[in-house]
């Protein structure tokens, strides 16, 4: 029995994007490399001795709740079996995510020397998008004249529309018209037209660029996508405008980007100034 190809195809029919699928595998195998049993014979407190065991080896909480849903999700819906189970979903350290100041991205675009792996994380950056939307859009989904593009079944599977920034749109009809691309074809791609660029091509740009420019944060592209949505709202836009741009179902999600955002304290006043002057 194959148990990754029962996730994969059992995933499929209940609308599970892949990526979610390819992690619930990575968790099954580590899961079965550790444990030893077989699958067939997999129960409830097996389970739970391996979720305490990552409680047990300080395992950050996002990584427990996701073996922890790939473990049910195998449980209850390859194997047809009821789980009870009384581990409650860990709780996450809320964390703001870092950005780049603007300072910090001129250093990181000045430290690419490649003109393509440029246009790409200026673009990256630029339309606020996850590195896989990057990697799937296609020369279909820019609409150049009007300075938008489509991102096509981005994460939950929606469609939604993001700005380009008209610095860009030259740079991108360029593009199109030295590599003789389609309107079918991916717009970045480092070989065939018909192929496209791989994340871990664009993180390893990144880490370059980031290495070179001497920036003492931990750079990856998802730091892009924050830095776009965190300077939106330094600029005044609110976040009713910023959301359907990052394709946020919950507005809550957006919210952070405002803790994020550097206060104009030009016009404020320490209190210790205000005390001073009487």
């Amino acid at each position: 029995m194959n148990i990754y190809e029962l996730v994969r195809q059992k995933g499929l029919r209940l609308n599970i994007s892949p990526r979610t699928i390819k992690t619930y595998q990575h968790c099954l195998k580590v899961f079965f490399k550790t444990v030893r049993i077989d699958p067939l014979k997999l129960k409830k407190r097996d389970i739970e001795n391996y979720i305490y065991h990552l409680i047990d080896q300080k395992r950050s909480s996002s990584t427990i709740n996701v073996h922890l849903s790939s473990l049910k999700f195998f449980y209850q819906k390859v194997l047809n079996r009821r789980l009870t189970i009384y581990i409650p979903l860990q709780k996450n350290v809320k964390r703001l995510p870092e950005f780049l100041t603007v300072a910090e991205l001129k250093k990181v675009f000045a430290a690419i020397d490649n003109p393509k792996h440029l246009l790409m994380i200026k673009l990256l950056y630029s339309a606020g998008l996850r590195v896989s939307e990057l990697c799937n859009l296609r020369v279909k989904d820019l609409q150049l004249e009007q300075s938008y593009l489509w991102v096509r079944q981005g994460k939950g599977r929606k469609d939604r529309s993001t700005v380009i920034s008209k610095y860009l749109i030259n740079q991108l009809m360029s593009l199109i018209q030295n590599e003789q691309l389609s309107n079918s074809d991916y717009l970045f791609s480092p070989y065939s037209k018909r192929r496209s660029y791989h994340p871990r091509s664009i993180h390893a740009i990144v880490k370059k660029a980031s290495i070179i420019a001497k920036v003492r944060k931990n750079i990856h592209p998802h730091t892009f996508r924050h830095s776009f949505a965190t300077h939106l709202v330094e600029q005044g836009n609110s976040i009713q405008e910023v959301q359907p741009l990052l394709g946020h179902t919950s507005i809550r999600t957006t919210m952070k980007y405002l803790h994020m955002a550097r206060p104009n304290i030009n016009n404020v006043i320490s209190p210790l100034d205000q005390l001073e002057m009487y």
